[in-house]
């Protein structure tokens, strides 16, 4: 970090000290504005040195370069020496890659150098602290050399070479010192910065006016320091209040603002927390490095923002004369900046190259990224070939060759099929293959022209039903061949057949028939026949698959269903109501009472009465069973008029029950008559007295294993 004494100006003293470090307590001045000063005051003012460098060169990455071809320092007679020459890399620094030292330190004994890696500075001084022969400086710069292990390393290195200690920017030819103090405010380090002298020059609060300036100030020579900006005039408009450059507005805002030339705040800043009018460099560490805060005037009293020091810069105040005590050379890493490669070609081609050199080097092509053989200078270089050929180019480093290519495609050969023709049984999607020597196949529907269905080896077509024909072309990157290769798709018909459902008679056998001959057949069973038999119920299969070329196959499913014959167990009755119970119910049952009309219910209505027979059989054939039963019908009302119609009151069916009795009452209760296998009917009458018209009660015993039935009917006369 860079130091200078707090020179101030004092009328009475006729010299300045400009020794950083020599300095005490002392205030040190300027006699004048003119070059004249002594770096030690008990000596006589003399002519300020004039520094001269020459040594803008090319620079290839890995290798050492001397900084100057020639320098030289031209002094007062009266000065043979002074305390030594300071070398920084101002621009372009690339810390911890960059380096700066003496080529052969043992033939330079008079003088030492200490690399400060921060700063990018290399320091001659003498190894005794006493001043350095001129002479001795001028051998020691001359073998000072620069090195960059890295391959890649790019652009330009500017050296500023100055006998003073302060850091030289050429391309603004001012000088920067950082000078610590901890805790000063803002307004104290600008009279201090104002009241500072180096060789003539009025010091100044940095103003930072490129991004070259604020590495250099920021990070080379970093500190928590105090520089020229401040908005207290007004808030959000920030100006440079210091130096030439007092009055010019270099942001407009808080965090979000922008500005109207350069700036470099650190993340959310400036944000104005509290009253926070001055630009400050931010504390190393805390966010972007070398970047800036607002601070207020006198900062934190500890901490990240407590200020640590200012920035004086030196040069451009008006009506100053002219110092040239530093000087500047420049290396510039030479790269070949190619344009994009050509456009590919198939098959054969001319190929021209173009490449940009940086630093006014020549461009040179090579045919291997290392060594090889020079092709050609210059910008351009055209070439004829019929392969894929890398070339490199470069702008005089080896080191760091780019390469580019010239792309040469081959046309394919016509693609060829796996198959001519594919086929399919029935509609679906088939995939069909092609392959080509070089590329990958395209898929049409015509022969030439059309779309690109599909791009692959392999392409499954959509559902097709139809014979159909594709056809595949070979591509490779643009590369067509046009005569395309057809794949034919056959569709055949899948032999047809029918799915069923046979019934299989209890205890019987049954054969079941793929139903279509000329055709092989697998069963599930494994058999091999058009027709097997079973006795077994169950669900068996067939492929039927139909002969060469077709070989399409298709599946048969028999359901073999096991039928039983039925088995009644009981009839109910109930008047004319009729239900059969069997042993097991099936579906494939139907039932009937009078032997010509069968239906799937096993319940009838309005069944007549009498002696009826139950019918029930398997609905295929497989046998069936009866059963008689009774249907007794009770008349609810008889005439007894002699009229021969409902003359009498009799149950019908009761003939079947020989053993049947019948009593009849009337509403009181009283046994007006009696029916049985003998006398199967009523007249109406009480000992031949016929009765009036009126209900009357029965009660129907048939035998002691039913129930009796009973109810009533009418008498109507």
């Amino acid at each position: 970090m860079l130091t200078a004494p707090n020179f101030k100006y004092n009328s009475g003293l006729t010299c300045i000290q400009v020794d950083n470090e020599a300095y005490s307590n002392t205030n040190w001045t300027f006699k004048d504005n003119t070059a004249k000063y002594s770096n030690d005051c008990s000596k006589p003012s003399t002519t300020a040195p004039v520094v001269k460098a020459t040594g803008d060169q090319l620079y290839c990455p890995q290798n050492t370069i001397k900084i100057v071809t020639d320098f030289t320092i031209t002094h007062d007679p009266a000065e043979t020496g002074t305390k030594g020459v300071y070398i920084q890399i101002s621009s372009g620094y690339a810390s911890g890659l960059d380096l700066l030292g003496l080529s052969n330190p043992a033939a330079h004994p008079n003088v030492r150098t200490s690399w400060d890696a921060t700063a990018g500075k290399l320091s001659i001084t003498s190894p005794t602290g006493n001043d350095v022969l001129y002479s001795d400086l001028v051998d020691a710069v001359k073998d000072v050399i620069f090195s960059n292990p890295s391959a890649s390393a790019s652009g330009t290195r500017t050296f500023s070479i100055t006998i003073g200690n302060a850091n030289y920017l050429p391309s603004t030819k001012h000088f920067y010192l950082f000078v610590p103090s901890i805790g000063i405010s803002w307004t104290t380090a600008k009279a201090a910065a104002e009241e500072s002298i180096y060789y003539g020059l009025r010091g100044y609060l940095a103003t930072i006016l490129s991004a070259d300036e604020a590495k250099l100030i920021g990070e080379q020579a970093s500190g928590t320091g105090w520089i020229g900006g401040s908005d207290a005039e007004t808030e959000g408009v920030w100006k440079w209040v210091t130096g030439p450059e007092a009055g010019t507005i270099f942001w407009n805002g808080n965090a979000n603002g922008s500005t109207p030339n350069f700036a470099f705040w650190n993340s959310g800043e400036p944000n104005q927390q509290g009253d926070e009018d001055y630009a400050h460099i931010t504390q190393p560490g805390v966010g972007i490095k070398g970047s800036w805060n607002d601070l207020s005037n006198t900062g934190d009293t500890s901490g990240n923002y407590q200020p640590k020091g200012y920035v004086v810069e030196f040069g451009g105040m008006p009506g100053e004369a002219t110092v040239e005590i530093a000087t500047s050379t420049k290396i510039t890493i030479p790269e070949a900046v190619p344009a994009a490669n050509p456009s590919p070609v198939c098959d054969s081609g001319t190929f021209t190259f173009t490449a940009t050199p940086t630093a006014g080097a020549t461009i040179r092509w090579f045919d291997a990224a290392v060594g090889g053989n020079l092709l050609a200078t210059g910008n351009t270089y055209t070439t004829a070939i019929n392969t894929t050929t890398t070339y490199y180019v470069d702008a005089g480093c080896e080191s760091n060759r780019k390469s580019v290519t010239a792309t040469v495609y081959a046309t394919p050969a016509k693609p060829l099929a796996d198959q001519d023709t594919y086929t399919n049984c029935g509609p679906g999607s088939v995939t069909i293959k092609a392959s080509s020597n070089v590329g990958t196949i395209n898929w049409f529907t015509a022969s030439s022209g059309g779309t690109s269905l599909y791009q692959g080896n392999s392409f499954a077509t959509p559902k097709i039903s139809a014979n159909t024909t594709f056809y595949a072309e070979a591509s490779n990157s643009g590369c067509i061949n046009p005569d395309r290769t057809p794949v034919n798709i056959v569709i055949y018909n899948p032999p047809i057949v029918t799915d069923e459902t046979l019934p299989l008679c209890e205890l019987q056998t049954i054969t079941l028939d793929a139903g279509i001959s000329g055709m092989t057949y697998l069963w599930s069973n494994g058999a091999t026949t058009q027709t097997i038999t079973t006795a077994q119920g169950g669900t068996f299969t067939v492929d039927v698959t139909s002969p060469e070329p077709e070989n399409c196959t298709s599946r048969k499913t028999i359901i073999v269903e096991q039928h039983q014959i039925p088995e009644i167990t009981r009839i109910g009755v109930n008047g004319s109501r009729v239900e059969i119970f069997l042993k097991k119910e099936a579906s494939y049952f139907e039932y009937s009472v009078d032997g010509t009309n069968f239906q799937d219910s096993n319940t009838f209505y309005d069944v007549p009465g009498g002696l009826q027979t139950a019918y029930v059989k398997e609905k295929s054939g497989c046998g069936g069973t009866t059963r008689n039963f009774v249907v007794l019908v009770f008349p609810a009302f008889f005439t007894p008029n002699n009229d021969t119609y409902n003359d009498f009151w009799e149950v019908t069916g009761m003939e079947n029950y020989p053993q049947a009795e019948v009593t009849i009452f009337d509403r009181y209760g009283k046994l007006v008559a009696q029916l049985n296998a003998s006398k199967m009917s009523w007249d109406g009458t009480y000992e031949k007295i016929p009765l009036p018209a009126s209900d009357y009660w029965y009660a129907l015993k048939i035998d002691d294993s039913k129930p009796i039935f009973r109810g009533h009917f009418s008498l109507k006369r």
